[in-house]
């Protein structure tokens, strides 16, 4: 417990430490500041190489749709993955200070995970009109004055920014279950929320498979389609570019 509360006062300084030195959203030439470009490329290629053995990049037709019980499926999937990451939501927005929000989200994970058996079914939004509303730490600590800090691609994960990439390491930690289940019960938890998200890449696979295979420039749309979509949630400057949604949250970014 001691090493947990080392962990999460070192991190705002750490985060600070290395992103203080940079510009700020909005700050950078054309509002994006990538000084290791070189490097994020040589991952990004790394993981459309993964992306590719994984999913192809056909953009697919009718013959090729996914099974209808894997369709059928997939949204129990993803309510329960919703419903495990809430105590986190919760956590992260009690760190915010939107203590209405938490309270929310606390109601939420109640009714879902008991009414809705364990999550299976979104009984919170259809009953009750309390809508999913995710949180993190990469967004605690903007809220905390954090900068940005530079992008990063990251293996497999896709893109972040060194905040970002900060939040996601304090978030495992501060991920209620890890404390309260035993080791491979957790496991299971975090197993249920990547198979969310395998799902929701074969679900919008046309859109994913458009940027990543058949952009003039893969790397730099999809930098900033994701700097587009995280700092619309953070309510920050983005950077602007024609031939893009104009909501940047139509287009999913993770795990690209």
């Amino acid at each position: 417990m001691k090493a947990f509360r080392r962990a999460i006062l070192a991190t705002p300084a750490f985060a600070l430490l290395t992103a203080c030195s940079v510009p700020g959203p909005g700050e950078a030439p054309d509002g994006i500041h990538d000084p290791y470009e070189a490097r994020n490329r040589k991952v990004h290629e790394f993981n459309r190489s993964v992306d590719r053995t994984f999913f192809g990049e056909d953009t697919g037709t009718s013959e090729d749709a996914p099974n209808q019980v894997v369709e059928d499926f997939r949204p129990v999937v993803a309510n329960v993955a919703d419903t495990l990451s809430l105590p986190g939501t919760v956590v992260n927005q009690v760190l915010q200070g939107r203590l209405i929000d938490a309270s929310r989200n606390t109601l939420r994970f109640g009714v879902n995970a008991t009414l809705g058996f364990g999550g299976m079914f979104d009984v919170a939004d259809d009953l009750m009109n309390i809508p999913e509303d995710d949180s993190d730490f990469g967004e605690t600590l903007a809220v905390w004055g954090a900068p940005e800090g530079a992008f990063q691609m990251l293996p497999v994960l896709g893109p972040s920014t060194q905040r970002d990439t900060v939040g996601m390491a304090v978030d495992v930690f501060l991920d209620p279950f890890v404390w309260v289940l035993e080791p491979g019960e957790a496991l299971a938890t975090k197993g249920v929320r990547l198979g969310a998200d395998v799902m929701e890449r074969a679900q919008y696979s046309d859109s994913v498979n458009s940027v990543l295979y058949e952009s003039a420039d893969s790397y730099a749309q999809l930098r900033l389609i994701y700097l587009q979509n995280r700092r619309f949630e953070l309510g920050e400057p983005a950077p602007e570019a024609e031939g893009l949604p104009e909501d940047p949250l139509a287009l999913d970014t993770e795990g690209f």
